[in-house]
């Protein structure tokens, strides 16, 4: 590990304790949409854990190849010491953790553990190959190691299966290929070989099959889903280590020829050079400050496989959770210039622009690209106008107007299509101007939760936030196309004029002093629900909102929904208000949007409140220390995409969310210095 390296460790309670370990997890992503992932301790607790998730080409997808590694180290005088069980053992580390396990932290952002055997000390690191599905396990005897040499053994097992498939489907019928020190193993012919080889001085593979029975996936039986599963192991590896040396396992679903050619050493050199890009093209203040954030942002950038792009283009999206999200257009959107624009990485912020033009039907932007899929759909109201904002932020950080001007006529022609109705009841009500969206069954904002035939909140009608947004594309559109001398075919200069005075006459709710989060609603009403969706009204930059509003909208959201972590999506006073996000399906979906906080919206209210309140930027400061200290915890290095509504604030939901890294990282660069968090007065918190 070099001086200039970054590390992120596990904060409090100590590494030791069992629950610390079966809650925090870690993530590496190879830039293809596969990750390898699991918890600190070793412990399979989701279906989406797996040494190596490869990101596969359509119509496979995510698929996970390798589930499980099995360690036990022999010491010198013969004594055996397993780091990480068999799943069925897994009752001994869910009660009393892993004792050996002394240190674990992200180097890098690459995740490393430590662990001292009455002072025999052996390293373990993680590293997937860029752009390749290629997990190396490298481990490391420490050079003070006195009792001398060790000999490791280590059990891969594995169920191939897409990543959301069920834990319980039945296992294919495996076989093993061995030719020298290569190794094949050979399952459902829908799905690739897995390959493996073990880099070390001195190891011999024994050939000892056997089915590992009903795994236990805790937190899938916590969330209602299949819990249970066989896995398949094809024997064991044994390998020599001396002190000082190194040994890896590697694993892939590549062919040999890019398995050998990707040496160990060069790999994690590689990935390491990679990073310290990253860190040298980002800004200063966030390179300097919370480079750790860097790390976290890339984990989302992707080349997905299968993907059409404008000719001559690069194809790049943004994953919007590990780990069951696949690239949502609103996430993308919200996500860009904090993920890419923040981070310099422009190019590829243009590339994710033009690709998801490229995708328009109907003046839509696909709300989401499934899993294996190259098609996407496109049942959302607001992922196209988040398009314009995404467009209006990459114009200011770059100043491209090539691609603005490529992109103009599909503006455009979102604009006039949403003006004659589109899709989903999508269009501008000709009455007074305001932008309505609504299908029976289907969830069209970003509050989007629908458990069978249940939408939890359905926000048909006119939501506040959607014509925020509306209001904001006019006015942008109608600026690039008088500096273009482009002719849109629509008058939206007037349009955006009765826009805004139509939004300032409707959605004002005098007895609140805050906005209706949705008028003209289902049934004909306007809804004065108190939710954060309005605070977009002040936050964008062309705010629709009267400034003289500002005020008491940012201090009532402020006082109600404003947690250390993020927004509440509900007043808590409200009889529909959920303070935890937990249970089954059904109660989580019911709770989604109805109390959980979602750390996202922390970045469009530090703009409103900067906005409201300029001099009081020390406030502001200490309203991102929350998701600050959060880094440490459940997706180490990473920020949740969920909060419970009440204290203690307990992380929910996935354990790493673009939009809630992104925002973090443009919050924090909009209050100043993240060093001046720990300088803030507690007094001066909202």
């Amino acid at each position: 590990m070099s001086d200039s390296a970054v590390v992120r460790p596990v904060t409090p309670p100590s590494i030791a304790d069992p629950a610390q370990q079966l809650q925090r997890e870690w993530l590496v992503t190879n830039g293809i949409g596969g990750y390898a992932s699991g918890t600190v301790s070793g412990l399979v607790t989701r279906r989406y854990h797996g040494w190596l998730v490869a990101g596969l080409p359509n119509p496979l997808g995510r698929t996970v190849m390798l589930t499980h590694l099995s360690e036990q180290l022999r010491l010198p005088g013969g004594r055996r010491v397993e780091l990480r069980a068999e799943e069925t053992e897994a009752r001994r580390l869910e009660l009393h953790g892993d004792p050996y396990l002394t240190d674990f932290v992200l180097v890098d952002g690459l995740p490393r553990w430590r662990y001292d055997i009455n002072g025999t000390v052996l390293e373990k690191r993680v590293v997937l190959a860029h752009r390749h599905n290629l997990l190396h396990v490298t481990y490391r005897l420490d050079t003070d190691a006195g009792g001398g040499e060790v000999l490791l053994q280590l059990r891969p097992s594995m169920h191939f299966r897409h990543y959301e498939a069920a834990v319980n489907a039945e296992l294919a019928r495996y076989s093993l290929l061995a030719v020298d020190d290569r190794y094949e193993i050979v399952g459902d012919p829908a799905f690739p070989p897995l390959r493996l080889r073990l880099h070390a001085r001195h190891s011999t593979f024994t050939h000892r099959p056997r089915t590992i029975s009903l795994v236990v996936h805790r937190a899938e039986q916590s969330r209602g889903y299949d819990a249970c599963g066989d896995l398949w192991s094809p024997g064991y590896f044994q390998l020599r280590l001396r002190p000082g040396e190194e040994a890896t396992l590697a694993a892939s679903t590549e062919p040999w020829a890019t398995i050998n050619g990707h040496s160990p050493d060069q790999v994690e050199t590689d990935e390491r050079a990679r990073r310290s890009r990253l860190l040298r093209n980002a800004p200063a203040s966030l390179r300097d400050e919370m480079p750790e954030l860097v790390f976290a942002a890339d984990q989302f950038v992707v080349e997905p496989a299968g993907r059409e792009a404008a000719a001559g283009d690069e194809v790049r999206s943004i994953i919007a959770g590990y780990h069951w999200f696949t690239d949502w257009g609103r996430d993308t959107m919200i996500s860009l210039e904090g993920l890419c624009l923040l981070t310099g990485r422009q190019r590829e912020a243009g590339s994710i622009l033009r690709m998801f033009a490229h995708h328009v039907r109907d003046g839509l932007i696909p709300n989401l690209f499934p899993d294996g899929d190259s098609e996407g759909l496109y049942h959302t109201a607001d992922a196209t106008l988040w398009f314009f904002h995404a467009i209006a932020r990459y114009e200011h950080h770059t100043g491209d107007r090539e691609t603005l001007r490529l992109l103009l006529p599909v503006l455009a022609e979102i604009v006039q299509r949403h003006v004659a109705g589109t899709r989903f009841g999508i269009g501008a009500d000709p009455a007074d101007g305001l932008l309505r969206a609504g299908a029976p069954g289907l969830q069209l904002t970003w509050m989007d939760a629908k458990v069978d035939d249940w939408v939890v909140t359905p926000r048909r009608g006119k939501p506040v936030e959607i014509n925020a947004l509306w209001y904001q594309a006019l006015c942008l559109l109608d600026e690039w196309a008088a500096k273009e001398g482009y002719d849109v075919g629509v008058d939206i200069a007037s349009l955006g004029e009765t826009v805004r005075e139509s939004f300032n006459r409707r959605f004002w709710y005098e007895a609140g002093s805050y906005l209706f989060d949705v008028v003209d609603g289902e049934d004909g009403g306007d809804d004065a629900t108190l939710r954060p969706n309005q605070v977009l009204a002040v936050s964008l930059p062309r705010a629709v909102l009267r400034p003289d509003r500002w005020r008491p909208v940012v201090e009532t959201v402020g006082r109600h929904l404003l947690t250390p972590v993020g927004l509440r999506t509900l007043d808590p006073a409200h009889a529909d208000y959920k303070a935890t996000y937990d249970g089954d399906l059904r109660a989580r979906d019911g709770a989604y949007h109805q109390g959980t906080v979602w750390p996202w919206l922390l970045g469009p209210f530090v703009d409103a409140w900067l906005k409201t309140f300029p001099d009081r930027r020390e406030e502001a400061r200490a309203m991102v220390r929350g998701l600050h200290d959060h880094l440490g915890q459940a997706g180490i290095g990473s920020v949740s995409e969920i909060f419970d509504a009440a204290e203690p604030f307990a992380p929910r939901g996935c354990i790493a969310q673009a939009w809630s890294v992104a925002e973090l990282i443009r919050a924090t660069a909009s209050v100043g210095s993240p060093s001046a968090l720990t300088q803030a007065d507690d007094d001066d918190v909202a």
